[in-house]
């Protein structure tokens, strides 16, 4: 199971859970060129290892485990996976 970014980051974009993901797995950076166009941060399910510190850092509490993503934020956990598949490498 991985952590999804939810609605409360669009607009948002704290970098906080960048800062502290040890497996750098929340893009796009900063220092990123897709950083400035990209609506929301998002987590690569494939790459995070659950260990919360995202979550724990989040200002705006946008950050939830995907099986307790809330109804109407359900679109997300796509939204997430669908960034790193459509992501250039």
């Amino acid at each position: 199971m991985a952590y999804v970014i939810n609605q409360p980051c669009i607009g948002t974009k704290d970098t906080s859970c960048v800062e502290v993901c040890p497996v750098d797995c929340i893009h796009p950076t900063p220092d990123e060129p897709d950083f400035d166009t990209a609506e929301q941060l998002y987590i690569d399910p494939e790459e995070c290892i659950d260990c919360d510190a995202c979550v724990e850092a989040c200002p705006v509490d946008a950050i939830t485990p995907e099986d307790q993503v809330p109804p109407e934020w359900q679109q997300y956990i796509e939204i997430n996976a669908a960034f790193y598949r459509n992501r250039p490498s």
